[in-house]
């Protein structure tokens, strides 16, 4: 073509990208070939708008086509001088001169002075600097080949980590996981990658043993003490799930150690301490802590421990305390039925058989079927 891209968009050299955008957003909609049946000549104009855009809406590719243009300018200008310029071998000061004599060469050699040689072929060797170059040459090689092994693992892990955070955040475990697993595939050990994998074991799958073996690795790499203690209070939580009662604990106390705040560890090691290893007074201590912290912060308290609470109240035979806990619970939801059926163990005790037995009746009522054997003795 004769025009160049800046004449195809119909904008000047200097136009700015504003301009030029907007010159080809004209120029297509003008030139589309659907507009025109399909007609050669705008699909030919068409191809053209959009290879000149291509070029001249990159501005490192623009900065070269000018560079181009300039050069192509002076060119032109350097051809169209020396076209203009008169030969000195014409006219010196206006006098016609003669032109100059032609070349003298020599004929070609004849046949006797033509002396063929035999080149002897060389062995080629090898000496120690060769040896050396080469070795450093593929050296460099897998060097280069590790490093760009290393930056594409990266990459890929990096997209495959943001990738699987997004489908956590929308509730797709399933694809969360897997886009985990491709994480730490490129890129083993990464700590938030082996966490969030962990997670979605012991919450999606129900899989302790394989969230335990996650969060052991995570603990591995160096990070923040706060990220510390939630490591430690997961891989308690999978101990507990695993059966491991003095391990689940042991870990609660690290995590505690690392971040005293962290009210769910108090809560989950008093879990432990009530019903893994029968420690009714430690268990009252450790949930006390964390629904005062709870409170403390403006948060809804967990009634399950709540509850739990109150048995471990009545473990060490502080019936009131265990029948106030009690009490608050069915407060704050009236259809439990297990709280009915600790406050008719509690009258049961205390050898209120009557209340017992309607205390027995609502939990049943409720749904609650373990209260049913202790319904039938009633009758």
């Amino acid at each position: 073509m004769s025009q160049n891209h800046y004449q195809v968009l119909g904008v000047a050299p200097t136009a700015p990208a504003a301009d030029i955008k907007r010159a080809y957003r004209q120029l297509v909609v003008r030139y589309h070939p659907d507009k025109h049946g399909g007609d050669i000549r705008y699909e030919e104009q068409f191809k053209a708008v959009a290879v000149a855009y291509g070029i001249l809406g990159d501005p490192g590719r623009r900065a070269t086509y000018d560079f181009q243009l300039a050069q192509a300018a002076r060119r032109a200008a350097e051809a169209q001088r020396q076209q203009q310029q008169r030969p000195v071998s014409q006219h010196v000061y206006g006098v016609p001169m003669p032109p100059p004599a032609p070349l003298r060469t020599r004929p070609p050699a004849g046949s006797r002075e033509r002396h063929y040689q035999r080149i002897p072929r060389q062995r080629p060797t090898f000496n120690r600097r060769d040896w050396l170059f080469t070795l450093l040459f593929i050296a460099g090689i897998v060097l280069f080949a590790m490093a760009v092994k290393a930056t594409m693992d990266r990459v890929s892990a990096n997209s495959n980590y943001a990738d699987g955070l997004r489908a956590y955040a929308r509730g797709d475990w399933s694809a969360a996981y897997s886009f985990m697993d491709e994480t730490l595939h490129f890129r083993p050990g990464y700590a938030p990658a082996l966490r969030r994998r962990g997670e979605l074991a012991r919450f999606s799958l129900q899989d302790a043993h394989a969230a335990r073996l996650d969060f052991q690795d995570a603990l591995q790499q160096p990070q923040s003490r706060r990220l510390t203690a939630d490591l430690l209070y997961q891989l308690g939580r999978c101990e507990a799930a695993l059966g491991r009662a003095s391990t689940a604990e042991f870990n609660y106390t690290r995590s505690l150690a690392l971040d005293s705040t962290r009210s769910i560890a108090y809560l989950a090691r008093g879990e432990t301490r009530l019903l893994d290893l029968h420690q009714p007074a430690l268990a009252v201590a450790d949930f006390t802590t964390g629904l005062s912290q709870y409170q403390r912060a403006g948060r809804k308290a967990p009634w399950h421990y709540v509850q739990l609470r109150g048995v471990a109240f009545a473990a060490l035979s502080r019936y009131s305390e265990a029948r106030a806990d009690y009490l608050r619970v069915i407060q704050a939801n009236p259809n439990d039925g297990r709280s009915y059926f600790l406050l008719g163990k509690l009258a049961s005790h205390a050898g209120d058989s009557t209340a017992a037995c309607e205390f027995y009746r609502r939990a049943l009522s409720l749904g609650y079927e373990y209260a049913r054997t202790a319904q039938a003795a009633c009758h």
